[in-house]
C-alpha cells in the first residue's frame, strides 16, 4: 500500500546503528517521518540518533536484539504504548558469514539465520497485528540481498537466509493482498557497507587474510554507498513498489536468473574465479 507523504510517520528501523538502516533513518527523516530505531549496539544508535534529530525528526531508540522473541514482544509493547500501530516497519537488520559451505560452523548457520531470517520473523510477527488493525495505509519492507536471487561465493549461509527473506515476504504480500498493509522486498546488489568488512569471527579459516583484503577492496571500488538503498526504500514506500534492485549488478542478477539460471550460474563462477575463490 503506498504512502506518498511520509510527513509524521511513524517508522521503526531495525539494525539502524549503521550501514543501510543509518541510511534509511536519515532518508525517513528528511521526509519528516517520526522514527524509532534499534540495534545491539547502543553507542552507534545514539549517533544516529544524533544525526536524525539535528535533521528536525522525532526519534526514540531502543537497544535490543532481533533474534530475541521476548525482548522484541517488550520492545513492540513499548512502541505501541508510545505511538500506537507503526505506520511503516523496516526489517533491516542483518549479518554476515565467509567461507565455504564444510567451512560454515553450525553455531553460525544459527547465528546468521536467526538474525537474517527470524529477525524478520520477529518484526512482523510483533508488529504486523497492530498494523493489520489499523486504519489507512501502512507498509512493511524487509531488506533481503541480490544474494536471495542467486548465491555469491562462499555466503552460503547468508543466502540461504536472504532466499528465506524474499519468500516470506512473498508470502505475507500474497496473504494481506486484500488488506491496508503493502510489502515490499529490497535486494540491494554491491552495497559499501559495514557488512562487508569480514573481521575476525565471521570468516573461515580457510579464507585468507589476502581474501578478505580483497573482498573488502571489491566492495570499496563497486560497491554503492547505503544512500541507493535508502533511498529505493522511501521510493518503494511511497509509491507501494513489491521490490527493489538498487545498486550495482541487482538488476542484471535478477533479469539474468530470469533468462537463463545456467547463464547466470557460469557469470557467477567466472567472478568467483577472478575473486580467487574457485
Amino acid at each position: 500500500m503506498a504512502i506518498p507523504d511520509l510527513n509524521n510517520k511513524h517508522v521503526l528501523v531495525t539494525g539502524a546503528a549503521t550501514g543501510i538502516g543509518q541510511a534509511t533513518a536519515l532518508a525517513f527523516a528528511r521526509h519528516g517521518a517520526s522514527l524509532l530505531l534499534s540495534d545491539i549496539n547502543a553507542t552507534a544508535l545514539e549517533t544516529t540518533a544524533q544525526q536524525v534529530r539535528a535533521l528536525g525528526a522525532c526519534c526514540r531508540t531502543f537497544v535490543v536484539d532481533v533474534t530475541d522473541a521476548s525482548a522484541m514482544a517488550r520492545f513492540a509493547a513499548d512502541v505501541h504504548a508510545a505511538v500506537g500501530p507503526l505506520d511503516v516497519l523496516v526489517n533491516n537488520a542483518g549479518i554476515a558469514y565467509l567461507g565455504p559451505f564444510v567451512h560454515t560452523p553450525l553455531d553460525w548457520w544459527h547465528k546468521v539465520v536467526q538474525v537474517n531470517l527470524m529477525g524478520v520473523v520477529h518484526g512482523c510477527h510483533f508488529f504486523l497485528p497492530a498494523m493489520l488493525g489499523a486504519s489507512g495505509p501502512r507498509h512493511v519492507v524487509n531488506v533481503a540481498s541480490a544474494a536471495a536471487l542467486a548465491p555469491a561465493c562462499n555466503m552460503s549461509a547468508y543466502a540461504a537466509s536472504k532466499h528465506a527473506v524474499l519468500g516470506l515476504s512473498d508470502s505475507l504480500a500474497l496473504e494481506h493482498a486484500a488488506s491496508q498493509v503493502g510489502f515490499s522486498v529490497i535486494c540491494p546488489g554491491v552495497i559499501n557497507t559495514p557488512i562487508a568488512a569480514m573481521q575476525g569471527g565471521n570468516v573461515a579459516r580457510v579464507i585468507s587474510a589476502g581474501q578478505v583484503e580483497r573482498l573488502g577492496q571489491y566492495y570499496r571500488d563497486k560497491g554503492a554507498p547505503p544512500d541507493v538503498v535508502a533511498d529505493a526504500i522511501i521510493d518503494a514506500v511511497r509509491r507501494g513498489k513489491s521490490m527493489a534492485l538498487p545498486g550495482p549488478y541487482a538488476r542484471l542478477i535478477y533479469h539474468l536468473r530470469r533468462l537463463s539460471r545456467t547463464v547466470l550460474m557460469k557469470l557467477i563462477l567466472i567472478d568467483s574465479k577472478k575473486m580467487g575463490w574457485l
